[in-house]
């Protein structure tokens, strides 16, 4: 762009200049050698622009014939590395591919087209073609190489940092991590494998610093880098908790300005309150998370902060709760669970069935079968109520790479990854509930709750009459067999005490062992042959 401006204005102050002469005539005399020349000032100007011309033209000419050896090696070098260049980029890509033998033969021709000294990314391409072939050990000595060259330090790094984690070498792997993280906290890779070490280690001073390091760098965003913080902050707190609770619960209070839906930050500065003996301060601090994200570990906290509390106060401040986070179901269920332990069974079984309506799950049927049992002890709807929480969805809870934890952790035992947990549905679970769950069609289907009934028992005898005497409530009834005949049976009343008392009807006992031996023609002495009847008794 400037060589075209520059031009430009060139030509237009030739012009110019040519315009202004041809404004103003004149002649032009020269004397040369006796000799008398005149000419115009137009033709005097045309003349000295076309010498200038010539002589530039005359210079390029001269130049270039003179550098034209260097030209033409400038040339064929260029070319040479154009090539060395297309190999080198066509071996990476079959590199990335898994091509080993196209790998190897690009990395021959590169080496043959450049020189090693001037292009590092010869080194990361053999490096790759000896682990495609499988040769691990050479290239670790060329990542190793290539840490030692200050140009190529972090990419060797890099290399060594995956092969360790490959082979299961995670001291080695980490090791490396730390050095790059200690000269470059710029690199993601670094300073994300150390700062879970660290958290691993329990190092959270350290794992703080290296955080604000990456802040500082750019390196994470801002919302990212406060959330990471402030999951750090908490499990400092929570290790502390025992030992230090101011302690702790500064460092609680501050995650909760970092991120104000942490609700395991939420938990620790409400205990370290309620050590205290502070019920108002830690009501303070767990509504707010309340409001804004329900949580059942909230709910059990706030409801059950004082040992010493009766199970109506209790009742009330899940009704708090509730007032303060309407048609929620962790509302309900903290609501249904205090009445449930105040006796209020017909206000449990509304929230419940409330909370059921908004999204049934195993803790609600099971809380049901609870209230069931504690209220009218029907064995039957309990069951039924356990039977349909086996087939709810299951209730969220703290999940973090397919483990289920029973409280928060800062990072995953699986993967050390920070922040991994999640308050949601265990994973390897269905979708969906087998069959239509809802609470209207579980009400419906439920059996109807038993009434107390008459017993009914029913006893073998003779025809005559067998005293059967009314025993006390907790005693059970007593009948004396009588032997009897195969015959045909029929029912008969059963006497009253009295009448029996009146009659003086004895039955003989029959024993079991040591009696007659059982002969179809032989009549046992003093039974006859009556037909047996079954009484009912009432």
């Amino acid at each position: 762009m400037t060589r075209i401006l520059t031009f430009a204005v060139i030509v237009l102050a030739l012009g110019f200049g040519f315009s202004w002469l041809a404004d103003r005539p004149g002649v032009l005399s020269v004397v040369w050698q006796g000799q008398l020349i005149e000419m115009s000032l137009m033709v005097a100007a045309s003349i000295i622009a076309a010498l200038v011309a010539a002589v530039m033209l005359v210079w390029w000419i001269v130049n270039a014939i003179w550098t034209s050896p260097n030209a033409a090696r400038r040339y064929f070098r260029a070319r040479k590395r154009d090539r060395g260049y297309q190999a080198l980029s066509t071996g990476l890509i079959a590199a990335g591919a898994g091509n080993a033998i196209l790998a190897r033969k690009m990395t021959a021709r590169t080496q043959g087209l450049l020189s090693a000294d001037q292009e590092p990314l010869i080194h990361l391409l053999d490096a790759q073609a000896d682990l495609i072939e499988g040769k691990y050990d050479e290239a670790r000595r060329k990542f190793e190489a290539m840490a030692r060259d200050p140009e190529t330090r972090e990419l060797g790094l890099r290399g060594l940092y995956i092969e360790a984690r490959r082979q299961g070498a995670y001291e080695a792997a980490q090791q490396y991590a730390e050095d790059a993280a200690e000269k470059a906290p710029y690199l993601p890779w670094a300073a994300q494998a150390t700062l879970e070490n660290r958290c691993r280690n329990g190092q959270w001073d350290d794992a703080i610093r290296l955080l604000d390091q990456q802040k500082a760098a750019s390196v994470i965003e801002r919302g990212e880098g406060e959330r990471l913080k402030a999951v750090l902050l908490t499990a400092k707190a929570g290790e502390k908790l025992e030992s230090d609770p101011v302690g702790a619960r500064e460092d609680a209070k501050h995650a909760l300005k970092l991120a104000k839906g942490l609700v395991p930050a939420a938990l620790i500065a409400a205990k370290s309150y309620l050590r205290e003996d502070n019920l108002r301060k830690a009501a303070a601090v767990l509504e707010p998370v309340w409001k804004s994200d329900p949580h059942p570990q909230i709910a059990e906290l706030y409801v059950r902060a004082r040992s010493g509390d009766t199970a109506i106060d209790r009742l009330k401040r899940a009704e708090r709760l509730e007032s303060l986070k309407p048609n929620n179901i962790e509302s309900l269920f903290a609501v249904a669970q205090a009445a449930l332990d105040a006796k209020e069974f017909a206000k449990a079984r509304a929230k419940a069935e409330a909370a059921a309506r908004i999204e049934p799950r195993e803790s609600i049927f099971l809380l049901m079968a609870d209230i069931e049992e504690a209220e009218t002890g029907d064995q039957g709807r309990v069951r039924y109520w356990m039977a349909q929480a086996l087939r709810a969805p299951r209730d969220p809870a703290w999940v973090a790479d397919s483990i289920v934890s029973e409280k928060w952790l800062p990072v995953s035992p699986v993967t050390g990854r920070l922040d991994a947990f999640e308050w949601k549905a265990p994973f390897g679970q269905l979708e969906g509930p087998v069959e239509d769950l809802t609470i209207e069609n579980a009400i419906a289907a439920a059996p109807a709750r038993a009434e107390p009934a008459p017993a009914a028992i029913i006893v073998e005898a003779a025809a005559e009459p067998v005293v059967v005497k009314k025993p006390a409530p907790t005693a059970p009834i007593e009948v004396k067999p009588v032997a009897s005949a195969p015959k045909e049976r029929k029912p008969i009343p059963i006497e009253t005490p009295e009448e029996a008392d009146a009659a003086d009807v004895k039955a003989e006992p029959v024993p079991f062992f040591g009696g007659a031996p059982d002969d179809p023609g032989v009549k046992k002495p003093g039974v006859e042959a009556e037909p047996k009847t079954r009484l009912k008794l009432f």
